[in-house]
Formats: structure tokens, sequence, C-alpha cells
């Protein structure tokens, strides 16, 4: 009882990159500019595909989704870290860390979702391309984004009442967020045989389902690109997918090292380091790897720019005119 008054009192400290006092600076730089490029470049792509009428599209509309999710990504990490670097204050109430648990898991689990659906879009476009508008309709995109964001809160629901149900006997995180592994490790007496082998198998279920959609997405395409008979469709088709196979391993590659490995080759070093790339530098990429190397994303890009500079040309233009006439009458 005791100890549940203390938890509930004192709350977690975030140790993050404090034993290492001579690179925060460096650290609070690259966490500052990467979040400013992550969050104008996937709000960017975000209002381009919301504002043009011809990106509407199950393609597009998946592509905006990755965007927004990419963004809450690191708004829920990347602030708190921010000011635990700014002001030295690391500490963190029970009820903010499970918050920031829950929610952490939603979005990343709603990454994995979305990779797995723009895999099977890639899939429809590519093996069926007649019946593409009846098997990827809107309708149908929507119904699968909605049913990915129960699930991802189910799981989500799950893991942080797990964690939250746990008595600590310990309270420092030696993490720069409130992650599942970092604060199962403090609990006093682990979970049960029972309580790790439901989550275990729940996890790899939620995780790994995706990815064996993703896995059979790219077999049928690579065999159906293989059966065509010209090397330009076969170029074209490459290239298309080459940016969203990017995606999904830089993704799960670090997913994997985090969640499925030993417990023998725990360090919290080599955590930090993969969360940053996990949580920070992925998200600022996707709109660099996938959505501005699309032909229709920057040719909607450059409408946008040619318009806003006739726009900014044009009250130049009156400005210098009004100007002039001020003067002139002045003299």
């Amino acid at each position: 009882m005791e100890l549940q008054e203390n938890k509930t009192f004192y709350g977690f400290v975030l140790l993050g990159f404090s034993d290492t006092p001579h690179l925060l600076l460096p650290v609070l730089c690259f966490f500052l500019v990467t979040y400013i490029l992550c969050i104008v470049g996937n709000l960017f792509i975000f209002m381009l595909i919301v504002s043009k009428c011809q990106l509407h599209t199950p393609r597009y509309i998946l592509m905006g989704n990755l965007a927004f999710v990419d963004v809450c990504f690191t708004s829920i990490i990347i602030p708190r870290a921010l000011h635990g670097l700014l002001s030295g204050d690391t500490h963190i109430s029970t009820h903010n860390c499970f918050l920031q648990l829950f929610l952490f898991i939603v979005v990343g689990n709603m990454d994995c979702f979305l990779l797995a659906i723009m895999a099977f879009d890639r899939y429809c476009a590519v093996c069926f391309p007649l019946q593409y508008s009846l098997m990827m309709n809107k309708r149908t995109c929507i119904c699968l984004v909605a049913f990915s964001w129960i699930i991802a809160c189910l799981h989500s629901t799950f893991c942080t009442w797990l964690a939250s149900s746990q008595l600590f006997c310990g309270w420092v995180i030696q993490h720069f967020f409130c992650d599942y592994p970092v604060i199962i490790i403090l609990s006093c007496y682990g979970l049960s045989v029972t309580l790790q082998t439901a989550d275990f198998i729940e996890s790899s279920i939620v995780i790994f389902s995706p990815v064996l959609l993703i896995l059979a997405s790219y077999v049928l395409i690579i065999r159906a690109v293989l059966t065509l008979k010209s090397s330009q469709g076969s170029r074209k088709t490459f290239t298309t997918c080459s940016s969203h196979l990017t995606m999904v391993i830089f993704f799960y590659s670090t997913v994997i090292f985090m969640y499925f490995r030993p417990s023998s080759i725990y360090s919290p070093t080599y955590d930090r380091v993969i969360s940053v790339v996990f949580t920070i530098i992925n998200p600022t990429l996707n709109p660099f790897i996938y959505s501005l190397r699309n032909k229709e994303v920057k040719n909607a890009m450059k409408k946008i720019i040619g318009k806003t500079l006739l726009q900014f040309k044009a009250k130049l233009h009156f400005s210098t005119k009004y100007i002039l006439k001020f003067v002139i009458s002045i003299f």
C-alpha cells in the first residue's frame, strides 16, 4: 500500500541523456532541428493532400494519414524531451507517463498498419490495374484506416493496463520517454508467466500481421512485375514501390531490434540511440523518401509555389506603385 502511495506521489524520473552531460547541447540542437523539419515537412504534405482535390485518392489519403501520424509520433515525445533538456526537470507524473505510453503505442501501431495498407494498395494497383478502383476505393481505404485505429487503441489499452497495474520498486527510467520495456523493468515482481505469454502473443500478432501482409504483397508484386514484357513498365513499378519499401525497412528494423530482442543484450545506451532513429529520424525522412519523390505531389507543390510567387509579385508591385505615388505627392 505504501508503494502505491509513493508511486502516485513521486511519479518517475526520465534519466534521458543526463549520464552524458557533454552531449546535452548537441542533443538539444539535434532534437530541435529535426522536430521542426518533421513538423514542417509532414504538415506541408498533409495540408497539400487535404487542399488538392486531385489528391483525394486512396493512395494519397494513406499518405496524408501517415504524415499526420508522424507529426503525432514526434509531438508525443520530443516536446517533453526538449523541456527536460532545457529546464533540467526530468520528473514526470505517473498519469502523464502512462498517457504518453498509451499515445506512443497507438501511433506506433498506426505506422505499422498504414505501411501495410499502403503495400496492399500498391499490390492492387500493380496486379489488378483494371479492377483497382473497385478493390481500393475511398470507402475501402477509410474503413481500413478506421479499423486500424480501433485495433491500435485496443492493443495500446492492453499494454498500458499491464504497465500501470504493476508495483514499482524503482522510479528512474533510463530513457528520454516512457516506453513499455523500460517501465516493465522497474516492476518489483515483473509480469507473471501467464501475462508474459499473453503479452508476447498479442504483441506479436498486432505487430507481425502487418509485416506478413507487406511481405505477401511484395512477393505478388514482384511476381507480377517479372511477367511484364516491357522493361520500362517494370522499372516504373519498382521505382514506385522502392520508396515505400525503404520506409518499411527503416521502420521495422528498429522496431524488431527494440521490442523483439533477447533481454541479455539489453543496453540503455543502445536503446536510446535506436529510439532516436525510430521516433525522430524516420518520421522526419518519410516526407522526403516517399511523398516528395512522388510526381503528382511534386506537380501540386509546383502549382502552389507558382501561385504563391505570383500573388507575392502582384502585392509587391501594388505596394511599390503605392509608395511611388506617395513619394511623388510629397514632392
